[in-house]
């Protein structure tokens, strides 16, 4: 967090000064008034090693996970139901906090609480540490006096989302491993296992076939350019994350994933199982219907759902029913808008959508337990290419020299 330092003068009219963290000049100011002091002079405080500490805290917030906001979510819970004051439940999560960009974010939410803002306020300004489903739960829980019962529901779903993501990963660590190890095996026969081949070819002075021709021109060309090679694909690579760091990109890249086979089809089912539930969270912790699909749009983790999610919002302030607009995005099956066109009937969407993701979460299961059976013939044929290939090409003409020299 930035530090500052201030001039100021106190009640009784003598200059004081001093360095204090905040985020911005502004936070200083409330916080100094807040103390009674008249703030003369604000500036930011040259600090050494601040490249060092950007990286720690940027490497902090990317080991912030999701098990830290479940243990988060628990502990307030706890804290609130017992009666613990505000003020203190969130300073001793401070003080006892073990991620650093956490630790952070709830000393700076400590301050700003002293300097008379809501606590959904306060995690509001950190965007980067708490989502937006989550300060919108905090904000209805603040507003309606249950604040624990808002906890309880975070806790609860992050614990979902969680198991959702770790039987994902799971799945996919399989096949992303075998495609790895394909990866290496490929670079290492390309750089080290055909140049010995093409030594022994050399010395024979044989006419090799053009399999084997043109897997020594290949393996040449890597070893003569591979600092190039290397080079270019790092600039590809950082300019493709440049590209997705923008509105546009993360659209495209967003709808390419949900084309991808078998993959896409498991990620859009997960986007549409956080979808429904996180919107009946809002709902069952009473947003009104239009903020709380804008809400979910932006948290669902997909730009191209989220967009169309948008269009929904649209429709529906039209005066189009939720049922007929889920239907006209085309990302819900007929089953599922079946049970939302039920809940609007019966003026109980939010149990309907409880209902929609667990039908996706039953989906999800399913391909996943498919997944390795329809993935693994792929990878089969990836390997048979790999050793038709060096068959071919390296294996073949070392069987026609062997046979022309014992002839």
């Amino acid at each position: 967090m930035p530090l500052f330092t201030y001039k100021a003068r106190n009640g009784a009219g003598k200059l004081v000064s001093n360095t204090v963290e905040a985020d911005s000049s502004k936070s200083v100011a409330q916080t100094l008034l807040s103390r009674g002091l008249t703030p003369i002079s604000i500036e930011a405080a040259v600090q050494q090693g601040a490249m060092i500490q950007q990286f720690l805290d940027w490497r902090a917030a990317q080991q912030l996970g999701i098990n830290d906001l479940i243990l988060f979510s628990r502990q307030m819970y706890s804290l609130t139901k017992a009666g613990v004051p505000l003020m203190r439940a969130i300073t001793s999560l401070a003080d006892s906090c073990r991620n650093i960009a956490l630790k952070q974010a709830l000393a700076g939410i400590s301050r700003k609480l002293e300097s008379g803002q809501s606590l959904s306020q306060a995690m509001a300004q950190y965007r980067k540490i708490f989502p937006i489903l989550l300060v919108s739960i905090v904000n209805v829980g603040e507003t309606t006096g249950g604040l624990e019962q808002a906890f309880q529901q975070i806790g609860h779903y992050l614990e979902r989302e969680k198991e959702t993501q770790s039987r994902i990963k799971s799945a996919l660590r399989y096949p992303s491993m075998v495609l790895i190890a394909i990866g290496i095996a490929l670079v290492i026969v390309n750089i080290y296992v055909i140049p010995a081949f093409k030594g022994v070819f050399d010395k024979m002075g044989a006419q090799l076939p053009w399999q084997t021709r043109l897997l020594m021109s290949v393996s040449d060309f890597s070893v003569a350019y591979w600092p190039y090679l290397l080079g270019g694909l790092l600039v590809t690579a950082l300019l493709v994350n440049k590209y997705l760091d923008t509105a546009a990109g993360r659209l495209q890249w967003h709808k390419a994933l949900l084309k991808i086979p078998v993959i896409g089809s498991i990620i859009e089912r997960a986007t549409m199982e956080r979808f429904s539930r996180s919107f009946a969270m809002i709902l069952n912790a009473g947003v009104p219907l239009i903020q709380g699909i804008s809400i979910v749009a932006q948290a669902v983790g997909n730009d191209f759902i989220g967009s169309q999610l948008h269009k929904m919002q649209v429709g529906i302030e039209k005066g189009d029913s939720i049922s007929r607009m889920a239907r006209s995005i085309g990302l819900f099956p007929p089953l599922v808008i079946q049970m939302i066109l039920v809940g609007e009937e019966s003026g109980n969407i939010a149990e309907m959508l409880q209902e929609a993701a667990d039908f996706y979460e039953g989906e999800i299961d399913a391909e996943l337990k498919n997944l390795a059976g329809t993935i693994e013939p792929v990878l089969i044929v990836v390997i048979g290419i790999m050793v038709l290939v060096l068959a071919l090409g390296i294996f073949l003409p070392m069987w026609d020299l062997s046979t022309s020299m014992r002839h």
